[in-house]
């Protein structure tokens, strides 16, 4: 099954927590985690934040301002987020393809100004209030719960298919098979589920296979690996390990 890391932390830099908790039972066909990111006190220089491709929407929630909020994601490369020297984040980490960007749209990165949509993202924000992260996991999931009923996010059967076949997967033919579809269909419903491309898709899935220790089975040889690692990330895969965990 897909199970995408999000970002790279700086091995250098302790006073970081970046922590996951697992969404109850009945919400993992739509969340993958539950994340918390924030600061043990001020840095002493702007934290620079890895966020690596995985094709999946985020809800960010601002703890230190609780009106700004927002729904999110990146396109198919990382990007480095400077979040200055102190901040709290709590996150939703939805699968790919589950979102649904036509009703409520989907913006590019992280976000840092107020939210002004009609999703009650600042009422949920300022319920969670001073709880502990792992007691502001039923806020968050009665929050998931309500954007199921309002049908906002929903499973996706095709990239379901796409997951529970990952290891079997090298080429776009390969995850239309496994989708069951044709290629001109396959095209169709990830543009419209995912906002990417069948090819940039695999390009995602690959790269997260890779940062599972297993190139083998996404790239035809070891320079075709770096490259497109390199392409991805802006790293060498060596370079990158020096300088993130994953």
């Amino acid at each position: 099954m897909y199970d995408p890391k999000g970002n790279g932390k700086e091995k250098t830099i302790q006073a970081v927590q970046f922590t996951e908790l697992e969404p109850p039972e009945h919400l993992r066909g739509i969340v993958h985690r539950f994340l918390e990111l924030k600061t043990d006190g001020v840095l002493p220089q702007d934290y620079r934040f890895h966020a690596l491709p995985d094709a999946c929407t985020y809800i960010v929630f601002d703890q230190l301002n609780r009106d700004v909020a927002g729904v999110t994601k990146l396109r198919a490369s990382s990007e480095e987020l400077n979040l200055g020297r102190e901040f709290h984040f709590i996150n939703i980490r939805f699968l790919p393809g589950v979102w649904q960007s036509a009703l409520a749209p989907v913006t590019y990165g992280m976000v840092d100004h107020p939210y002004g949509g009609e999703l009650p993202l600042v009422e949920t924000n300022r319920a969670m209030g001073q709880l502990s992260f792992a007691e502001k996991q039923s806020v968050l999931s009665d929050f998931v719960e309500r954007l199921i009923d309002d049908e906002l996010v929903v499973s996706n059967p095709v990239t379901e298919k796409i997951f529970h076949r990952l290891d079997e997967i090298y080429s776009v033919a390969d995850m239309a098979t496994a989708a069951n579809l044709s290629a001109r269909q396959l095209q169709r419903v990830l543009k419209r589920t995912t906002g990417f491309t069948p090819h940039d898709f695999l390009k995602v899935l690959r790269l997260q296979q890779a940062l599972r220790g297993e190139p083998s089975l996404s790239y035809a040889d070891q320079s075709h690996f770096i490259h497109s690692f390199r392409k991805a990330t802006g790293y060498t895969p060596g370079k990158y390990s020096k300088k993130f965990d994953v």
